[in-house]
C-alpha cells in the first residue's frame, strides 16, 4: 500500500495542465508502435498525451473512422456528442467537432457548452431512436471514466445506445489506424470556428428530459416524504449539473458536494496505489465521503462520466459494490410488479455469487457473461433483464414499466436507488446486505491485479479445462472450469474456475503487461488467500 493511500492528494502530485493540453496538440504518435497506436478496450480508445497515447492524431483518426463507419452502417441520424471533466476531454471534444461538422454529422453538444454524463448520452439515443425506422442516431462519450487526471478517453455508442461491440470498436480503430499510417491524409476537417459555423453543430438541452424521465425508473415519494438527508459527492465529475435540478424537481434534502470542475481532481483522496483515480468503489479514493457518513441518512459518489457508483451508509461506510448489487436486485424484483417473471438478472462471471443465491431465492433466471457493459445491452434493450451489473459498481435497470432506460451504465440511478430503498424500508442498504449474509452466510472477495510479460499473458489465455494444471483449488476438488459465459456463449477472455466453497477467474489485461485475479470465497479470508496463490502460480 502507497504511503498516501487514503490521504488528501499532495502537491507534489498536482498534474501540469497546461503541459498536459499542450501535449495533446504537438505529441505525434508512431503507429508502428504498438502502444502508440488505436487500441479499443472495454470501453473505448484510453491514454495520454504524456505517453503518446492520447493526442489529437488520435482522436482525427479515430473521428474519421466513425465517420465512416456511419457511412457503411446507413447511420444518418444526429450524433450526440458528451464529455467528461478530465483535461483532455474538452480538447479531445473540440477535435472531433472539426471531423463531424467537415463530414456533414449533425452533432448535438451540450447547450450550456458544458460536460454530459455516460448514461444521459445513452438515455438520448435511446428516447431519440425510440419508434424510428430510419434517421437513427448514435453517440460519442469523451471520457476515460474513472482514470487518473493525465488520462483521457473516446468512446463510440452506436444506435442501441450501449458501448459498441467488439466487431465494431475493431473495424473503427482498425480503420483509424490505416489513416495514422497514411498520415491522416483521408480526414476531413474544419477549423473549430468553422464547424460551429457549417450548421452541423447544434446546442442541445440533454438535462430536462432525462431529469423529467426519472420519475419512470425511481420512485420518489417515499423519497420526499421521509426528508433523509442525502449527500451527493459529484466529484468534480460530467453530472455535477444534474444533482440540484434533481433535488428541485423531487422535493430531496440533498448537499451537494465537488459540485465544480477541477480538471486536476486535488480534492481527492490517494488511492491505494499511489494513483489518483476518482474510483468510487475505492474506500481510499472515497476517503472524504466516508469520513462525513454520519451527516447523511445515505450518501454516494460518481466517476467522472457518472456510470459508476459508490454508496457510502451511516452502518458501514462505503459498501462493497457486489453487496449494493445483491441488494439492488433483491429491491427491485421485489418491488417492480410489472417486470414480469420472466425477467432475468444480468452479471459478469467476475461478480459475487451472492447474487446468484439472491436471484434463486427470488425465482429469478441469472445470465452470467465476459467482463464489459456491452455484453448486456440487448438484454436491457429487448427488456429480457431486468437488472444488469457489474462487479466494478457499474449497473443499469429497466424502467418501472419494463421499458429501456440506458444501455450503459448509470451511477446516476443507482445512486437515487440507495435513496429509495433507505426510505422505503427504514434501512441503509449496507443493513440490507448484512441481513442477507445472516441469510446466506459471509462471502470474502478481492481482486489482484498481477505483473505480467507477454509471454505470461499468453500462458493465461491459453488455459483451458482440459489444461489447467490444478487439480485442487484451495484444498478442494475443482468442480468446473470454462473459457465462455455461461450466459451467451461469448469468450470470456481468461478462464473461470469453481470449487464448492470458492472460485477464481483469470484474465490478461489487454492494454497493459498484467493479468487480473477475481477470486471469492464462502468459507474465510485465508481460504480466499489460498485461491489467489493458486491462481497466481498458475
Amino acid at each position: 500500500m502507497d504511503n498516501f493511500a487514503g490521504k488528501l492528494v499532495p502537491e507534489s502530485m498536482y498534474l501540469d495542465i497546461p503541459d498536459l493540453i499542450s501535449r495533446y496538440y504537438v505529441g505525434k504518435p508512431d503507429p508502428s508502435v504498438p502502444e502508440q497506436r488505436v487500441s479499443f478496450g472495454t470501453s473505448g480508445h484510453r491514454g495520454s498525451s504524456l505517453k503518446l497515447t492520447y493526442n489529437e492524431d488520435h482522436i482525427l483518426a479515430i473521428t474519421q473512422a466513425i465517420c465512416s463507419y456511419r457511412a457503411k452502417e446507413g447511420i444518418t441520424g444526429p450524433l450526440f456528442l458528451g464529455m467528461d471533466t478530465h483535461a483532455l476531454s474538452r480538447p479531445a471534444h473540440s477535435t472531433a467537432l472539426e471531423v463531424l461538422a467537415a463530414n456533414g454529422v449533425k452533432t448535438l453538444i451540450a447547450d450550456d457548452g458544458g460536460y454530459t454524463p455516460t448514461p444521459v448520452v445513452s438515455f438520448t439515443i435511446i428516447n431519440y431512436n425510440h419508434g424510428r425506422k430510419s434517421g437513427l442516431a448514435d453517440g460519442i462519450v469523451v471520457t476515460p471514466s474513472h482514470n487518473p487526471p493525465c488520462d483521457g478517453g473516446f468512446k463510440y455508442d452506436p444506435v442501441n445506445g450501449g458501448s459498441a461491440n467488439t466487431a465494431t470498436t475493431k473495424w473503427i480503430a482498425d480503420e483509424a489506424n490505416r489513416l495514422l499510417e497514411g498520415g491522416l491524409k483521408e480526414v476531413r476537417r474544419l477549423t473549430l470556428a468553422q464547424a460551429i459555423a457549417s450548421g452541423n453543430v447544434v446546442r442541445y438541452d440533454f438535462r430536462t428530459p432525462y431529469v423529467k424521465a426519472l420519475a419512470d425508473v425511481i420512485d420518489f415519494d417515499p423519497v420526499r416524504a421521509s426528508g433523509i438527508r442525502i449527500g451527493a459527492d459529484a466529484l468534480g465529475g460530467a453530472g455535477m449539473g444534474y444533482w440540484i435540478p434533481i433535488a428541485e424537481r423531487y422535493g430531496l434534502d440533498l448537499t451537494l458536494l465537488h459540485g465544480r470542475p477541477e480538471p486536476d481532481f486535488r480534492f481527492m483522496h490517494v488511492d491505494l496505489d499511489g494513483m489518483i483515480r476518482m474510483d468510487p468503489s475505492s474506500p481510499y479514493s472515497m476517503a472524504g465521503l466516508i469520513g462525513l457518513r454520519e451527516k447523511y441518512d445515505i450518501a454516494f459518489g460518481n466517476d467522472p462520466d457518472f456510470d459508476r457508483h459508490g454508496i457510502v451508509t451511516p452502518s458501514c461506510g462505503l459498501m462493497n459494490p457486489n453487496h449494493y448489487l445483491a441488494v439492488a436486485i433483491e429491491y427491485l424484483f421485489k418491488t417492480r410488479k410489472h417486470w414480469g417473471d420472466d425477467m432475468a438478472v444480468g452479471k459478469t462471471v467476475v461478480s459475487s455469487s451472492l447474487i446468484n443465491k439472491v436471484a434463486a431465492r427470488l425465482g429469478r433466471r441469472v445470465v452470467e457473461v465476459p467482463v464489459g457493459f456491452k455484453w448486456f445491452v440487448d438484454g436491457l434493450a429487448d427488456g429480457s433483464l431486468g437488472f444488469c451489473g457489474e462487479e466494478s459498481a457499474g449497473a443499469s435497470f429497466l424502467r418501472k414499466d419494463r421499458q429501456t432506460w440506458t444501455t450503459d451504465k448509470d451511477g446516476i440511478i443507482m445512486s437515487l436507488l440507495a435513496c429509495e430503498i433507505t426510505a422505503s424500508t427504514g434501512k441503509d442498504p449496507a443493513l440490507h446486505h448484512k441481513r442477507l449474509v445472516e441469510e446466506f452466510g459471509p462471502s470474502w472477495y478481492g481482486r489482484h491485479d498481477q505483473p505480467g510479460t507477454p509471454e505470461k499473458k499468453a500462458h493465461v489465455a491459453s488455459l483451458t479445462a482440459e489444461n489447467l494444471p490444478l487439480k485442487e483449488l484451495a484444498g478442494e476438488p475443482i468442480l468446473e472450469a470454462f473459457t465462455v459465459a455461461p450466459g451467451n456463449g461469448a469468450p470470456i477472455g481468461g478462464i473461470k474456475v469453481v470449487s464448492e466453497h470458492g472460485w477464481f477467474a483469470m484474465r490478461p489485461s489487454g492494454t497493459e503487461n498484467k493479468f487480473k485475479i477475481y477470486a471469492e470465497s464462502t468459507l474465510s479470508a485465508d481460504h480466499l488467500s489460498q485461491i489467489f496463490t493458486d491462481a497466481a502460480g498458475l
